[in-house]
């Protein structure tokens, strides 16, 4: 018999990024840009404050010089080492100011103050970005306003130079404005990382939520087989043993329910053991003999694959219930059945299980009769593989069951082409 099984290949998984972006990034990024752009501003500061060292009494310069530029080394270090960002942006931010409110009371008295842009100048923009980064929303917008403003009324007055108000406010206007941008770019790179974990959660909680409707759906698919497989079927032959016969094959089928049952108690979803094809060859064709008598069988090529051992329970079962849907609805004993289970490249396997009996149609199978839907076809299906059922009426039924779903060389046959087969 010429039963080719299966499809086209799997389309490849998307490629999943190694760094997703998230707050903690951007946040990162952020920190480690700023404190970099501090220390180049800091090192660019450093022939103005050498130039203006003799106006300022020395107490102020040995406890602000010291702490702010070496602030600005360490903001460096620890951003990069991600520790305390926060905490030494934030320390950085305080000194500054503090260094800006004390600059008029540290001027030498009589001492002739430079015109020209005081070194404190250069360093407002950072410690703009440093508040930025270190407090909340509300309190780094006052920063941001608060320290130019400072910057303005201290200019203007004797002891920070008596410049002319026009430029005053021109320096003070320029700072604000860089300061600004800088507020901007870190709310709005805030905004959208929280956006995208934001996202990144919702889309955790839908697939959580959709794992576990998959895992109910395929707990309810796995109920019903085995309640049409292990009760009803097995009553339904009870009911119906008007013959010796048919006395044996409910007996029999009352002793593989229990098993059923026994096996489904024993294996969970989410078992990791794997069960030999051998074996499972072996089980499908016990169960074939002990079914009936007339079932002829043969095992090609089964070789020392594996397979889990829910797979292994589901491709079982379905291929006992394709035999017993045989016994029950294609004829009597007179009529050809057989099995036939044999390997496929890639560690899979597959069961064919034929007859020459009745046949039906089956686009005119009820969906309330669950012995195809359910017990074949949604069980194979939830365990990873696949079924074909082809079926002519008054020329038999043939179910190829595959697992898993997906031989790259393998091809499965569609209902037109085994029904070809069995005309």
């Amino acid at each position: 018999m010429a039963t080719s099984l299966a499809t086209a290949r799997q389309t490849p998984s998307a490629k999943q990024p190694r760094n997703p972006i998230s707050r903690k990034q951007v946040e990162r990024v952020i920190s480690r840009s700023v404190a970099v752009i501090g220390l180049v501003f800091g090192a660019q500061t450093v022939p103005w404050l050498l130039g203006q060292m003799d106006e300022a009494q020395p107490a102020w310069l040995w406890t602000f010089v010291p702490a702010l530029f070496g602030l600005l080394v360490i903001a460096v270090i620890l951003s990069f080492s991600n520790r305390w960002v926060r905490g030494v942006h934030g320390t950085f931010a305080v000194v500054y100011f503090l260094a800006l409110l004390s600059w008029p009371f540290a001027v030498l008295p009589g001492v002739e103050v430079f015109a020209g842009i005081h070194w404190l100048n250069y360093l407002i923009t950072v410690g703009t970005a440093m508040a930025a980064i270190a407090f909340g929303r509300v309190l780094a917008s006052i920063y941001l306003f608060a320290a130019p403003l400072i910057y303005l009324i201290v200019r203007i007055l004797p002891v920070g130079g008596d410049a002319p108000w026009q430029l005053a406010v021109l320096e003070a206007f320029y700072a604000l404005i860089l300061g600004s941008a800088i507020m901007v770019i870190v709310t709005m790179l805030r905004q959208a990382a929280s956006n995208v974990d934001n996202a990144q959660a919702t889309a955790l909680l839908r697939y959580g939520n959709a794992v576990r409707q998959h895992a109910t759906e395929v707990e309810r698919v796995h109920v019903d087989s085995i309640v049409h497989d292990s009760v009803l079927t097995t009553l339904i032959s009870a009911a119906r043993a008007y013959t010796p016969e048919a006395e044996r094959l409910g007996a029999v089928m009352a002793g593989n329910a229990i098993g059923h049952l026994k096996e489904a108690a024993a294996t969970s979803p989410d078992d990791i053991s794997t069960v030999q094809a051998t074996e499972l060859a072996q089980r499908v064709v016990t169960s074939a003999e002990l079914l009936a008598s007339n079932f002829t069988y043969s095992v090609r090529s089964v070789g020392a694959r594996s397979l889990p051992a829910v797979a292994a329970e589901a491709v079982h079962s379905a291929a006992v219930q394709a035999m017993v849907n045989s016994l029950q609805h294609a004829g009597g004993p007179n009529i050809e059945r057989s099995v036939e289970v044999r390997g496929l490249e890639g560690n899979g396997i597959e069961i064919i299980v034929t007859d020459a009996g009745q046949g039906f149609d089956l686009d005119h199978v009820p969906n309330e009769r669950l012995g195809v839907r359910v017990s074949i076809v949604e069980r194979v299906a939830n365990a990873g593989g696949r079924t074909a059922i082809a079926s002519v009426p008054g020329a038999g039924t043939q179910i190829c069951i595959q697992w898993p779903h997906g031989n790259e060389n393998d091809e499965i046959l569609g209902q037109d082409e085994l029904g070809e087969e069995l005309l």
